[in-house]
């Protein structure tokens, strides 16, 4: 196990995603263990830093996509040296392969990969499936590590791709940092979140196809029926105009607010009755986590493949099938009815904290959690 060294970081992202959360809660917590930190990416994309530590150094390629970046991180490799490198996504995966096969450095190579890839994979351009079936085969088995959010994840790589198994590890994503299981968040200044205000149901997320947020609408009509509510969404999405028609067909514009991205939902979940995750697909699902640490009920859809492990098999919010929306309106007005005590909910996902996670990702890269301990 190597006492100090050098991660490089090297993810494409769209700089508000969650692996750039991931990469923004990780980073200057290594710094603070005592190793050191480069985020290295293209030209206008992620993962962004936000206000992080300022001993992450962010090195930037001349290029403007993965697959451009190649020569530009095979420099980078031959010039600083270090000594794991860390990537995501299987296209950046790719890169990061061949730009450590053409430096002819001694690194660690990690690959990280957050969703269930025999689903993604058949939404995929045919050429993409080939390329994507075959890098799973041939390149996940030959790096040091496969880092994955989820056993759902882990075992859909090893069983739909002969992974070995001993290569795939779960690790907890970094999600939660300590002050959001303590520290109280002031309400949002909208008016459906002060005192004395109906129950709001919360959905978070990307407002796409696999959030699926159109169930969630015709769940919240029938949940409206049967009891005063209202449903915000927070984000955005090309499925906004969709999402705000089918309100307006069913009868329920007039409780249904979407309200775009927010620089703070922390704020949006702490203040809401439950919060709904209606996804067909997830690696993990951050915003059950997010939310059941700020004490918030939850109900998910059971898609693969984080919901189910989060909840533990409904143990702390309900499970409903892909796209029922009758069962989700009953599982929404059970919540409701009797949501769980916030202290039960928070203990459930303390290992999601982001120090704890953070001594789990320095283990499965090689190098010491705490190597200023031992000067």
């Amino acid at each position: 196990m190597t006492r100090n060294g050098r991660i490089a970081f090297f993810f494409v992202t769209s700089g508000r995603s969650g692996v750039d959360r991931l990469i923004r809660n990780l980073a200057p917590r290594i710094v603070e263990r005592g190793h050191a930190v480069d985020v290295v990416r293209v030209r206008g994309h992620g993962p962004e830093l936000g206000a992080g530590d300022s001993r992450v150094r962010v090195v930037e390629l001349n290029a403007a996509h993965a697959w451009s970046a190649l020569p530009g991180l095979v420099r980078y490799l031959r010039r600083e040296r270090p000594t794991v490198l860390v990537s995501g996504k299987d296209k950046v995966n790719r890169t990061a392969y061949l730009a450590r096969k053409l430096a002819r450095v001694p690194v660690r190579q990690i690959f990280r990969f957050g969703t269930t890839a025999s689903l993604a994979l058949p939404g995929r351009p045919w050429k993409e499936r080939v390329l994507q079936s075959w890098s799973f085969r041939h390149l996940y088995p030959r790096v040091d590590r496969v880092l994955v959010p989820s056993e759902g994840v882990r075992e859909d790589l090893i069983a739909s791709f002969g992974i070995p198994a001993e290569r795939v590890r779960t690790v907890a994503t970094p999600v939660v940092p300590e002050a959001l299981f303590s520290e109280p968040r002031a309400r949002p200044a909208h008016p459906w979140f002060q005192p004395g205000e109906p129950a709001v149901v919360l959905g978070v997320g990307e407002l796409s196809a696999r959030k699926d947020f159109g169930t969630l609408v015709r769940a919240f009509a029938r949940l409206r029926r049967r009891m005063e509510c209202r449903l915000v969404l927070v984000g955005q999405g090309r499925q906004e105009a969709d999402l705000n028609a089918l309100a307006e067909e069913l009868g329920v514009a007039e409780d249904v607010a979407l309200l775009g991205f927010q620089s703070d939902p922390y704020a949006f979940m702490a203040h809401s009755s439950v919060l709904a995750l209606t996804s067909r697909r997830e690696g993990l699902g951050f915003v059950l986590i997010e939310a059941m640490a700020l004490g918030t009920p939850v109900v998910a859809t059971d898609c693969p493949s984080g919901p189910r492990e989060t909840l533990e098999d409904g143990r702390y919010g309900p499970l409903v099938e892909v796209g029922d929306w009758e069962g989700l309106a009953k599982a929404l007005e059970d919540t409701l009815t009797a949501p769980l005590p916030s202290e039960t909910l928070r203990d459930a996902v303390r290992p999601f904290e982001i120090e704890a996670a953070t001594t789990r990702y320095l283990e499965e890269m090689g190098l010491d959690p705490y190597p200023q301990q031992g000067l």
